[in-house]
């Protein structure tokens, strides 16, 4: 039976929505030849992982739908529909565009290698397009970080396979003067939703999983074996005393056997 609901039942969690606002774009994972590509034409490192996130003015979160296919089956009369794959739409992200105009050349000279015809050549009368291997003008970590007003929780996406595809002609004009945008659309092969870092993953936190700190993964241990990547590199950092020991004094194991047993109180 459907009983009346008070306006202070809804109240809590009408307070507690997420905000458009707060987000931040990152590039990451360009391929080599880009980059060079880039840097050669004055869009440098630091720019292509950092700045021309922090432009992004406006950014679409990405959806997906499922494509079906209706399967006529031995009852007369009935159809089942059927998922059959996974399709990505495209994301726009919107820039502000510096002085320098790093944001325009950032994008135009991306879509240009790409189609990179004859290189130097694309002036001339003999021009003629030759695309460019996809590995090298795919990016495979770029991300679009969601996050709320006091930074304590957040959603993640991790894009493989991104490149853009459409640079949307920007209007320029004397009848007023305003902030240049400009936009641009990305076509990706598949976004995964939640961290996938290998801390993320060591820790049962990723893909968006309500992970803890226990033992189960044998963390600990890979972090104090020296025969171990990941323990090569946290001995690389943290280095060992003349007890063996580690320079806080006490085992990496006993932090993370002690977090897991306040985690089960």
């Amino acid at each position: 039976m459907v009983r009346p609901r008070r306006i202070s039942d809804f109240k809590p969690r009408l307070t507690n929505l997420a905000q458009t606002s707060h987000y931040q774009v990152q590039f990451g994972g360009l391929p080599t030849l880009l980059r060079k590509h880039l840097n050669v034409r004055g869009v440098d490192y630091r720019f292509l992982t950092e700045t021309s996130g922090l432009l992004c003015n406006k950014a679409s979160l990405p959806g997906s739908s499922l494509g079906t296919q209706g399967i006529v089956g031995n009852f007369m009369g009935v159809t089942e529909m059927m998922a059959h794959s996974r399709i990505f739409t495209p994301i726009q992200l919107e820039f502000y565009v510096d002085n320098e105009y790093k944001t325009m050349k950032f994008l135009e000279h991306w879509i240009e290698f790409i189609a990179n015809g004859s290189g130097e050549t694309q002036s001339q009368a003999g021009y003629y397009h030759r695309m460019e291997y996809p590995n090298d003008y795919k990016t495979y970590q770029t991300k679009i970080i969601k996050f709320d007003r006091d930074y304590q929780h957040e959603l993640q996406y991790t894009f493989y396979g991104l490149f853009p595809y459409n640079l949307v002609s920007t209007p320029v004009t004397y009848k007023s003067s305003d902030t240049l945008k400009v936009t641009c659309e990305f076509m990706y092969d598949r976004y995964v939703c939640g961290k996938f870092d290998s801390y993320s993953v060591h820790r049962g936190t990723s893909n968006n999983k309500e992970g803890t700190a226990n033992n189960d993964s044998g963390l600990p241990g890979r972090l104090e074996d020296p025969t171990t990547p990941l323990g090569r590199a946290t001995q690389a950092a943290i280095g060992p005393n003349e007890s063996g020991s580690d320079i806080l004094g006490y085992s990496l194991s006993d932090t993370f056997v002690g977090e897991a047993r306040r985690n089960r109180l």
